[in-house]
């Protein structure tokens, strides 16, 4: 049984605090991208995800939010699903092979819209999802708004996501522990000789029977050499004893994406997986550890560095030991060697030790959720070496 939606007023105030961005800012308006794959902007900030078409949204620094859809079906879509009342339908946002609509459908470009919105006149635009942002949109708005600044803002809505609410904590605990018993029964359902994606499909089915509307990304089950790879798909590769497995599942529930990864064998764990094993599992218990309010993140990083250095396995990871996470899976607030930011009561990071040494990779990763007195801990089975 799912949990009832979020109120409406929980979409406005983040709307609001958006807004109050842009004011601190000196930005006039906020558009930000969604698509099908890529939703956390529209899914946060209404409530509203898309599939074949695409959507944006528009938060003015004064004045009312609204939704940008592609067609017609969309449109009725987003009136069901959305939380603001003003939708729009851009023929831009359109999926790539659009039908001709036997019913006349009139479309509106950004001024009419914006016009709509606000009277303040537009001086500065800052564009949401800057990287997967459409030349076709950016090049409306600016034929629209020739003299206008166009500045990057995916710290704008980051700053708003980043500090979760006490209304999002009921439906992030679902989540992840959605994930951690699709976790568990994919593990009961490992055997020698099962295929890889038999095995994600047993976690698949045990996330759908809990309520999970999805995956956060696509999932996978990979073993033997494809484990090396840090992104991976399940294939028909039969699973061996004695051979590491890598398992790494996520659930989506009502916005919110759960994770969790665990390496395993069949049999014994060999000497240099092991080793492996050993020095993530060190790093993550550091983690754990150091991830607490008022601590900067770069510094978090320097000590897991340090863990991987004594071992010589420096050079045997990609990134820092932990990423932000909530609408989308990684949702900014890499704990990088660079990274300024100070933790906070409400942050909401995965735990995620990625290690390769070529042969062999393996990722162990865990949800925290940052307290005012330290974290609670999202999911935690069997965080050791695990041999079936």
């Amino acid at each position: 049984m799912r949990l009832e939606p979020l109120k409406p007023e929980e979409y406005t105030n983040r709307v609001r605090k958006l807004q109050n961005e842009l004011k601190s800012n000196n930005i006039d308006i906020f558009i930000g991208y969604s698509s099908e794959c890529e939703s956390a902007s529209s899914r946060y900030l209404t409530g509203f995800w898309p599939f074949f078409d695409f959507a944006a949204v528009i938060v003015p620094s004064d004045g009312e939010a609204a939704l940008v859809t592609g067609g017609p079906e969309s449109r009725d879509f987003a009136e069901k699903f959305s939380s603001v009342p003003n939708i729009f339908i851009n023929p831009l946002l359109v999926e790539t092979s659009a039908p001709e609509w036997v019913p006349k459908v009139t479309g509106m470009d950004f001024k009419d819209i914006i016009s709509k919105l606000s009277n303040n006149p537009i001086k500065k635009i800052g564009i949401g999802n800057w990287n997967i942002f459409p030349y076709t949109l950016f090049k409306e708005l600016h034929d629209l708004y020739p003299n206008a600044e166009f500045i990057e803002a995916n710290n704008l809505l980051l700053n708003v996501q980043s500090i979760k609410t006490k209304a999002e904590i009921p439906y992030i605990i679902e989540a992840y522990r959605i994930t951690e018993e699709a976790l568990k029964t994919a593990l009961e359902s490992a055997r020698p000789g099962k295929k890889e994606w038999e095995i994600e499909s047993a976690a698949r089915i045990k996330m759908l029977e809990l309520g999970a509307e999805g995956t956060p990304y696509p999932i996978w089950v990979c073993s033997g050499d494809n484990t090396r790879l840090s992104l991976c798909r399940s294939t028909n590769k039969a699973i061996n004893k004695d051979e590491l497995v890598q398992l790494t599942i996520g659930a989506k529930y009502m916005g919110y994406c759960g994770n969790m990864c665990r390496p395993f064998v069949i049999g014994k764990v060999p000497k240099s997986v092991r080793s492996l094993m050993e020095v993530a599992l060190e790093a993550v218990a550091y983690s754990m550890d150091a991830i607490r309010p008022g601590v900067i993140a770069s510094d978090v990083f320097k000590g897991y560095f340090k863990i991987l250095s004594k071992y010589h396995y420096e050079n045997f990871t990609l990134y820092g030991p932990a990423h932000g996470t909530g609408s989308s899976e990684v949702e900014g607030l890499w704990l990088a060697e660079n990274a300024n930011f100070v933790i906070k009561p409400g942050m909401l990071f995965n735990i995620d030790i990625w290690l390769s040494d070529g042969n062999n990779g393996l990722r162990y990763e865990d949800g925290i959720l940052v307290t005012e007195n330290g974290i609670k801990e999202l999911t935690t089975y069997r965080r050791e070496i695990i041999e079936l």
